[in-house]
């Protein structure tokens, strides 16, 4: 059920700032709950998101480098915090601050992730969307989608160490 041939409108959808969007997912990414919060939001229905991957609400705009970093965090058992543009299902968007965490079981394997998502600080998420523009500018210089991750991703570690931070506390610095 891919979204992408969903157009953008370019409205932004909001959600209370007492509100918390909340989803969890398998190992392989694939929905395994949502709440109220995330189908009222991203417009879908329980039916239309369980088992389908996460990124049915990939926003275009939302470099793939910055997954690769989250994705590179919770495989490897730590939590992650990123600002995050989410698609609709009509097109509209919506920003997000994402606190992604593993679930493990007894043995201390990661058995799914889990997501809660705050309504963002509007500064942070005008320095995000500079941010994101630059990596997505990188990624879609390059003649091959995985070069263009690739070095997105090594500008933004580059960035990183240069702060002297970790993208978590990078994140919390927007």
């Amino acid at each position: 059920m891919a979204r992408n041939d969903v157009h953008l409108t370019g409205v932004e959808r909001h959600f209370g700032t007492d509100e918390i969007i909340v989803s969890k997912t398998d190992t392989k990414g694939r929905i395994t709950y949502a709440n109220d919060v995330f189908m009222r939001v991203a417009g879908y229905t329980e039916r239309e998101v369980l088992g389908q991957p996460h990124s049915i609400i990939r926003h275009p705009a939302m470099p793939r480098c910055v997954f690769k970093l989250l994705w590179d965090t919770i495989e490897a058992g730590d939590e992650c915090f990123a600002y995050v543009v989410n698609r609709c299902k009509n097109g509209d968007h919506y920003w997000v601050l994402a606190h992604v965490t593993p679930t493990f079981d007894a043995a201390r394997s990661i058995v799914s992730y889990h997501s809660s998502r705050r309504n963002p600080p509007r500064e942070a998420v005008a320095k995000a969307e500079g941010l994101y523009r630059e990596l997505a500018a990188i990624e879609a210089a390059a003649d091959d989608r995985k070069a263009g991750m690739e070095a997105a991703f090594l500008a933004l570690i580059d960035r990183l160490h240069a702060a002297g931070l970790r993208y978590d506390e990078f994140v919390f610095t927007l």
